[in-house]
Order: C-alpha cells, then sequence, then structure tokens
C-alpha cells in the first residue's frame, strides 16, 4: 500500500459550490490513479448547506473533520438573497470562512493569474497590453488588517448617528512571514516583487514597507520595487506585463487579486492557495476557487470548474509536493482549453476553434487529458 495517503476535508458549500468540487475530485481521482498517491477524501456540509444540516455555517463535525485532515478543499460559501434571515455574525462568510482561516493560521494566500493566449480575447484589455503574455502571483496576507483587527463594531452616538469603525492593525512578525513567502515565491519565479502598501497615509504602510524592505536584504537575487495601491489598481490595467509576485496586505490583496482575475478572462480560472504552517513535510493548507456561489447559474451545468480544478492541483503541490501529478493537472487545462473546450464565461462565438460545453464535460475532458 502506498505511503503517499493524503486526508482531504472535501467541502463544496453553496451554489455552484457542489458541482465544481465534483469535478475537481474528478480529476484528482485521475491524478490518483496515474501518480500513485492514496486520496482519503470525507466531504461535509459547510455555509448554507451547514446551517440547513447542522445550524450554523461551520456544523462542529465539519470542524472536526477540519482538524483531523491533511488540507482543505474548498468550494464556496454564502447566498445573498438569505442573508437577511441570520445576524450578520452567523453568515457564512464570517462565520465559515474567516473562522477557518484564524483556526487554522492560514495567513498566506496565493493566486496565480495567467492568461492563455487562446483566451486572449477574453481579456477585457487590448491585445497590446497583454504584451506576451499576462502571468502573475498575488501574494496576499490573510489573518490581519482591517478584516481581523479590533475593536470592529457599530455603536450609536448620543445624537442617534450609527457610527461603524473596522481597525486595520498589523505586527512586524506578521509583516515578516508574509514578506517570506513572497520573496520565496519569486524565487521561484521571474525574480521581482512588487509590494504593493499606503506608505503616503496610513501608518500600516510607512510599517509594511519598511520591514519587507529589510526582509528583502536575506533575498538579494529578487528585485523589490514598492507601489502605491492605487497606482498598483490603475497599473494592473495599464500594464499587467510589468507584474511577476505581487505582495499585499489583506484588505489590499482582496480587492487587487479579484481586480487581476480579469485579466485572467474570468473568476472561473482563477485559482487560490491559503497556507498555514508547515509540519514535517506537509504544509496544511484550503484550497478554493476565487469566485463565488454564483446561485445565478447553479445547479444548470454551466459553472466554469477550471478554478476548482487549478486549486485542487494547487494542493497536490503546496500540501504534498506531489509536483508531477500537479503539472499534469495544469497540463489537462491547457490541453482542454487548447482543444477549443469553453464553458460560458470565456466563449466567444468569434472564434471558429471554440465549442461551448457545461461544467461536467469540461471535467471530463481535463480528467481525461491527465
Amino acid at each position: 500500500m502506498s505511503e503517499r495517503i493524503y486526508k482531504i476535508a472535501a467541502m463544496a458549500g453553496d451554489g455552484i459550490g457542489p458541482e465544481v468540487v465534483r469535478e475537481a475530485l474528478k480529476v484528482l481521482r485521475a491524478a490518483e490513479g496515474k501518480f500513485g498517491f492514496q486520496l482519503d477524501v470525507t466531504e461535509a456540509p459547510v455555509g448554507w448547506a451547514g446551517i440547513d444540516a447542522a445550524g450554523k455555517a461551520l456544523p462542529d463535525d465539519t470542524l472536526a473533520l477540519c482538524r483531523e485532515s491533511d488540507s482543505i478543499l474548498f468550494g464556496s460559501v454564502g447566498l445573498p438573497d438569505r442573508d437577511p434571515t441570520i445576524p450578520k455574525e452567523e453568515r457564512p462568510e464570517r462565520a465559515a470562512l474567516l473562522a477557518l482561516r484564524k483556526e487554522f493560521g492560514l495567513f498566506a494566500n496565493l493566486r496565480p493569474v495567467k492568461l492563455p493566449a487562446e483566451l486572449a480575447h477574453a481579456c477585457p484589455l487590448k491585445a497590446e497590453r497583454q504584451g506576451d503574455g499576462i502571468d502573475l502571483l498575488v501574494v496576499r496576507e490573510l489573518t490581519g488588517g482591517m478584516y481581523f483587527g479590533q475593536p470592529k463594531n457599530t455603536e450609536t452616538l448620543e445624537d442617534g448617528q450609527l457610527r461603524a469603525v473596522d481597525t486595520m492593525v498589523y505586527s512586524t512578525s506578521e509583516i515578516e512571514r508574509i514578506a517570506h513567502v513572497g520573496f520565496k515565491s519569486a524565487q521561484l519565479r521571474r525574480k521581482h516583487l512588487m509590494s504593493i502598501d499606503k506608505a503616503n497615509v496610513l501608518e500600516n504602510g510607512v510599517l509594511w514597507r519598511d520591514v519587507v524592505t529589510r526582509v528583502a536584504a536575506e533575498y538579494p537575487d529578487v528585485t523589490l520595487e514598492h507601489m502605491f495601491v492605487d497606482n498598483a489598481a490603475m497599473q494592473f490595467l495599464l500594464r499587467p506585463t510589468q507584474f511577476d509576485v505581487v505582495l499585499c496586505e489583506n484588505l489590499f490583496g482582496d480587492i487587487l487579486s479579484d481586480e487581476a482575475a480579469a485579466l485572467a478572462g474570468s473568476l472561473g480560472m482563477l485559482p487560490s492557495a491559503s497556507l498555514g504552517a508547515t509540519s514535517g513535510e506537509r504544509t496544511f493548507g484550503f484550497y478554493e476557487p476565487a469566485g463565488g456561489t454564483a446561485p445565478d447559474i447553479a445547479g444548470k451545468d454551466l459553472a466554469n470548474p477550471i478554478a476548482q480544478i487549478r486549486s485542487a492541483a494547487m494542493m497536490l503541490r503546496h500540501s504534498f509536493a506531489e509536483n508531477d501529478a500537479a503539472a499534469a493537472i495544469d497540463a489537462a487545462v491547457g490541453t482542454a482549453i487548447a482543444n477549443g473546450l469553453r464553458t460560458g464565461d470565456i466563449f466567444s462565438a468569434d472564434d471558429p476553434n471554440a465549442r461551448q460545453v457545461g461544467t461536467t464535460e469540461m471535467g471530463d475532458a481535463i480528467a481525461a487529458a491527465v
């Protein structure tokens, strides 16, 4: 029996989550059969599925499963139409997503953005702005900043007005550890790191820039530049090819990585990995597509499963060092695209070689190509 046995908590969640997770598991099974490792996959409810099954977005049994697993393969959570029915603190985005990040110390989020040549039409930028190809990696700090800072509340003032307070806070150690992830990522790519801040007006930005600059001395082979976040948002659209690794704090990384997703043609193309501490040879990770639940197309075989499938490939690479299998999945995605298969979000009627397919057919084609 193989000693390469990996225990995975598969949490499909809401909306299109169950459909795309199903296809990712299909592709993982194809890789399992070819590359000799074993997957011990247990599915569990989360999000509104968790609320319906057990009364809360992150059921106790689901959390227990996660603690016993080597990694989490996550779909998506959130159904805006149902949000008014429960307090905001109990909604899936807070009670499940943020809770899991905190529970497992998932401090580093990696979002690779790459535009295949065949999907140049799906990018909103003109061809001259795409250059020789868009290929960047957003490294986002995930457990600090405004999303987790305290105090965080809404209070009533003496004159009856409501005042909402969110606190943006970072410590030296939090910035150092994400900076190391950014620089190490750059060493494996084109050796350029762009650090994003707002040092001209935010104290957090001043500290961020100082700490990242100091950490850079440990990576003399990587070129470091700094850019204000507002300029970065503009440069993503004007000249995205200048970016290799983009290092961001939590809020800025959330916004910029979604903006970058448009450069890849669709949110349905953008995977992500959220990583915690490394124990031995394994890094606990949380792997999910960058897109949301898309309830308007749920259950219609319309969702693009590529982001979820590529997230599964990132799991094999970052948590289990199954690099050959991960590369095979990425190559299989490329093969499906090269063969003209397109879900609706990346389909163009102007492309004579393209054929629109559904979620299942896309998953079948990628699994067959592994």
